[in-house]
């Protein structure tokens, strides 16, 4: 009963706004969905590492993302277009003539008329992203990926039940639907042929991932023996980030100079910084690292570490 009272209140506010026209609410219910969390949490990281040069840092999707300056830096970074649009829109009637210019052009660069779904673009406008719509923005946000980062690995079969509503001045006419937001899977576990190579080795037996361990172990002192360097603890010595950077500057080619690091971190700031600038220069370098924050190098996590390790072991192994 509570939950359909809810559900009456958020149609009831929303129609005021959008007499005539069709609108799609998310239920309360799908909110807590953990694959939708999942979601969002990959999208922020993505956009925060995609414009960590920019220092622009995004916590929340519906917050900081419907006046149309992180979009625009989107826009920029992603497909190199610079728009003649404000810098900050500060009124609700800049943001929106700007959020108005960036959809446009991301409709044009998103070559939506190659898409094989053809109401794609319905899923967002201006209105429904400066309105702080969580669906919208996340159909626009995923359309981005799609585009520019396709190898991202996103949660698959992320769907929200949602109320489809219309007003007209007879009342409001609704309905309850499904909506998928990411690729629907056609495996009967939801996995994807695509999922993320580490993830799915740590849920085999406990001697095949010591094995594939060892030949990335093996792959990484081998690259670091010109430096008179051995890992043995794959998780403690990549923590503080040293060895990380030393090993990638060995197989790019380049040194890093010793001021730009801490050769000796003393404390996690030290550690967090050395981590962070490795993997910003992965980033650089077009090293694809999916879903890895520095914090988790840090604190030892053997899937993040693994993660990094396989990057550069896939792309420099046969050197």
């Amino acid at each position: 009963m509570e939950e359909e009272k809810v559900e009456f209140d958020q149609v009831s506010e929303a129609s005021a706004s959008f007499q005539g026209e069709r609108r799609k609410i998310i239920q309360p219910a799908s909110l807590n969905d953990p694959k939708l969390a999942k979601l969002k949490e990959v999208l922020v990281g993505w956009i925060n590492s995609t414009l960590k040069s920019e220092h622009i840092v995004v916590q929340s999707l519906e917050e900081d993302m419907y006046d149309g300056l992180v979009l625009h830096h989107l826009l920029r970074r992603l497909a190199g277009v610079q728009l003649n649009v404000e810098e900050i829109a500060l009124t609700s009637a800049a943001q929106t003539r700007k959020l108005e210019t960036i959809l446009q052009a991301f409709d044009k660069y998103l070559e939506l008329d190659k898409n094989p779904e053809p109401d794609t673009s319905a899923k967002w406008n201006v209105k429904l992203i400066h309105s702080r719509d969580l669906l919208a923005t996340l159909h626009l946000l995923v359309a981005i990926v799609k585009r520019y980062q396709p190898d991202l690995a996103l949660p698959l079969n992320v769907s929200v039940e949602i109320i489809s509503f219309e007003v007209n001045k007879s009342g409001i006419k609704s309905d309850k639907q499904i909506e998928f937001i990411t690729l629907q899977s056609e495996d009967a576990d939801g996995q994807s042929k695509k999922e993320d190579p580490i993830d799915e080795l740590l849920k085999l037996d406990a001697h095949k991932v010591a094995t594939v361990k060892k030949a990335i172990l093996h792959f990484v002192n081998k690259n670091l023996s010109p430096l008179r360097l051995q890992v043995a603890d794959m998780e403690k010595q990549f923590a503080d980030g040293v060895i990380l950077l030393l090993l990638i500057g060995q197989l790019e080619g380049f040194f890093i100079p010793l001021y730009e690091f801490h050769l000796s971190p003393d404390g996690h700031s030290e550690m967090l910084h050395n981590v962070s600038l490795a993997l910003d220069l992965l980033n650089d370098k077009e090293i694809q690292v999916a879903n890895v924050d520095p914090e988790d190098i840090v604190s030892q996590d053997v899937s993040a570490t693994l993660k990094v390790l396989y990057a550069l072991f896939k792309k420099h192994k046969n050197k």
